[in-house]
């Protein structure tokens, strides 16, 4: 007679169950995001401060509605253990002068991004040509990319200080960060002569810049200090892609630039693999494994973990090992154990 599943569970079966269970123990600290995108950045930067004494659960704000956003997350009575974890965007550069800027920058259980968004990150110039190979497997630099991003910085910088201006003068509805998409995006790119589109993208900032002057000349005095202040705060000509808005720069500026150089290296390793081939079959068989291999530029641009050596990533990883040491040190809380 056949016996029930229940009856073969022994203290042995128990105790290897026990073993699959997660294994966490120590402080636990929640850990409040803005969506479903960021649960996995933000996991993986947490996770090098977990040890025995301290664990993290990212999570949306709210487990009863589909909510989300930065003020959910800001919304909530932080602390020890309840953190927030969120996008810079521009209430780092405006410095506090609107309530949400203060919030995000007075509050020492929010700890934001520096540059813009997560998007910045993934977007960091050093990192574009290895997610070219991830996405090609073909290592060949077809443009230098770091040199491209320096260069359209470069060209972005006076509009960047610009829009600083408007946001914190309460302008920005004549020059939104929207607007500011339109002028520093483009579509597509000749790889053969990308300065082509940097120049596109000049003659756009510049007639933005020349408008903004003429409509707003009280600004004329405190443009200069505006640009050393942001300088201190870790802007600079160079880098300052990572503090355009997040979406901008993946969707209208480095996804343009990357599709068609992803494209020509995969035409060239497929044009390859049909040149070396002894026969069809092999032809076939090698196209078909390398078109499973090779994946889409997006994806790998999300990855990506050059970004870590990054100034401002440092800058976050000074916050959160200044706030895991504080926490370690502190007293255990019994509300804060394992399964409470």
């Amino acid at each position: 007679m056949a016996r029930k599943l229940t009856e073969n569970i022994s203290s042995a079966y128990i105790e290897a169950a026990n073993r699959l269970k997660p294994k966490r123990k120590g402080k636990r600290v929640a850990v409040y995001v803005e969506s479903y995108d960021d649960v996995l950045f933000w996991r993986s930067v947490l996770e090098e401060f977990e040890s025995p004494d301290i664990h993290f659960d990212v999570m949306l704000p709210s487990r009863n509605t589909l909510a989300k956003g930065k003020n959910l997350a800001l919304s909530h009575e932080l602390g020890d253990g309840l953190i927030a974890c969120v996008d810079a965007d521009y209430d780092y550069l405006i410095q506090g002068r609107t309530e949400h800027s203060q919030k995000m920058l007075q509050n020492p259980y929010v700890f934001h991004t520096y540059v813009y968004a997560i998007e910045s990150y993934q977007c960091y110039a050093p990192g574009l040509h290895t997610a070219c190979v991830m996405a090609t497997l073909n290592d060949r630099e077809v443009i230098d990319l770091e040199e491209f991003m320096l260069q359209y910085s470069l060209i972005l910088w006076p509009l960047l200080v610009w829009s600083i201006w408007l946001y914190r003068h309460d302008h920005y509805k004549q020059f939104s960060i929207q607007d500011m998409a339109g002028e520093v995006s483009f579509r597509d790119i000749n790889v053969y002569h990308p300065e082509e589109t940097l120049d596109y993208v000049r003659r756009h900032v510049n007639k933005a810049v020349n408008w903004m002057q003429r409509t707003f000349p009280e600004a004329k005095k405190a443009y200069e200090p505006l640009k050393q202040e942001l300088v201190k705060l870790g802007v600079t000509p160079e880098t300052t892609y990572l503090y355009m808005q997040g979406h901008t720069l993946f969707d209208g500026v480095v996804l343009p630039l990357l599709n068609p150089i992803c494209t020509l290296l995969r035409r060239e390793r497929e044009n390859e693999i049909k040149r070396l081939a002894c026969h069809e079959k092999q032809r076939q068989n090698e196209l078909s494994c390398y078109q499973h291999s090779v994946g889409s530029i997006d994806v790998m641009l999300k990855k990506g973990l050059k970004f870590r050596e990054s100034e401002p990533y440092q800058r976050l990883r000074r916050d959160l090992s200044a706030f895991v040491e504080r926490i370690c040190a502190a007293p255990q809380d019994a509300n804060s154990v394992e399964g409470k």
